[in-house]
């Protein structure tokens, strides 16, 4: 657990340094918390278990307010935001606690958006203004949000990296069956010339799993692994997908696991890659919006779906090299969880 002076110092050097650069002076992470699908019109009392938790970092993993728009004075998303500034626990962890932030469909502005959306830009600027991104954050120089950060001394080194799976992304092909189990919106599209993160999102990706890390978070506001449902997923775009895993293998990138959300439901999956280490991945959602009633196949999903309330959390035992996944309720409980060897992700042992 970071002291209050280590926080206080993380959060300033973060806010006036670029990204990735100060973060690592900051002592090494042991406990990271996340969540996803949190709306600000409902009461979000998960956030004093969230606390309770105390995180050395809090990752918000898209969908952190529900503010789509048609027009351009974006007025529903400036509302979203203005609400979500006066929920108390919501308050505290940002003032207490260092955090990241990237973006789903519903704090684009759009449901089930992707690069189709004409009021994109605005969106971006709205995001920005609310996470106090400092003027010459790099974000503010490119197209999309995207941004990594590597925290912790050589040896101790976790590398945060935040997909933007909306800005770039190419419509998805409609399901010929609405609502037919595994079909439910989407189907799987090969189409070669379709893209979920974009040609120039695609170069950074590869660069920053080349930078040295000895553990690698990759927050994708949409689930990577997961199999059995025609919701948004990158299995929607296979060839995408598995352009993912090569540039994993490519850059020689040990330790990675997925941070997902977007669902209104909690669960882990497992994935064996040829040519990888075993994949993992856990999916948060639902800081206050479920989807109580869920039921899916789970071909490469770990134990049952959580169908409530629910936060992340990855705990990082260095000494014993193995981290934990676990999806814990309003309590603060552990609902689901794995615990994962340093070895079995490609680390030493």
């Amino acid at each position: 657990m970071l002291s209050r002076r280590a926080v206080a110092q993380f959060l300033a050097t973060t806010a006036l340094l670029p990204a990735g650069l100060a973060s690592r002076t900051a002592p090494p992470l042991s406990r990271i918390a996340f969540g996803s699908c949190a709306d600000q019109t409902r009461p979000q009392p998960i956030w004093d278990a969230i606390l309770a938790y105390r995180p050395d970092l809090f990752i918000f993993a898209g969908d952190n307010v529900y503010g789509d728009f048609k027009d351009p004075d974006a007025a529903p998303l400036k509302l979203a935001y203005a609400l979500t500034a006066n929920i108390e626990g919501y308050t505290r962890l940002r003032t207490s606690v260092p955090h990241f932030a990237i973006w789903d469909d519903h704090d684009y502005g759009s449901n089930d958006g992707g690069s189709e959306f004409v009021h994109k830009a605005i969106a971006k600027e709205i995001f920005l203004e609310h996470w106090k991104a400092s003027p010459d954050d790099i974000r503010r120089t490119r197209e999309g949000v995207y941004d990594s950060h590597i925290i912790g001394p050589p040896g101790q080194r976790v590398q945060i990296v935040l997909l933007d799976t909306r800005w770039f992304r190419s419509p998805l092909k409609r399901t010929d069956q609405r609502g037919a189990p595994g079909k439910e919106r989407y189907l799987p599209d090969a189409n070669p010339n379709k893209t979920m993160l974009g040609t120039a999102q695609w170069a950074w990706l590869a660069d920053e799993l080349r930078k040295p890390a000895d553990l690698r978070l990759l927050v994708s506001s949409v689930q990577v692994l997961v199999e059995g449902h025609g919701w948004e997923r990158w299995g929607n775009l296979p060839l995408e997908r598995q352009k993912l895993f090569d540039t994993i293998r490519e850059a020689n990138a040990k330790g990675v696991i997925f941070v997902t959300g977007d669902r209104h439901i909690g669960a882990l999956y497992h994935e064996l890659v040829p040519g990888l280490y075993p994949l993992y991945e856990i999916t948060s959602s639902g800081i206050n919006k479920v989807f109580r009633n869920a039921k899916e196949a789970g071909p490469n999903r770990l134990g049952d779906l959580l169908a409530a309330e629910n936060f992340g959390t990855v705990e990082i035992d260095w000494p014993q090299r193995r981290v934990a996944l676990a999806l814990r309720g309003m309590s603060g409980a552990v609902e689901r969880s794995v615990t994962i060897p340093f070895a079995d992700i490609g680390l030493a042992p």
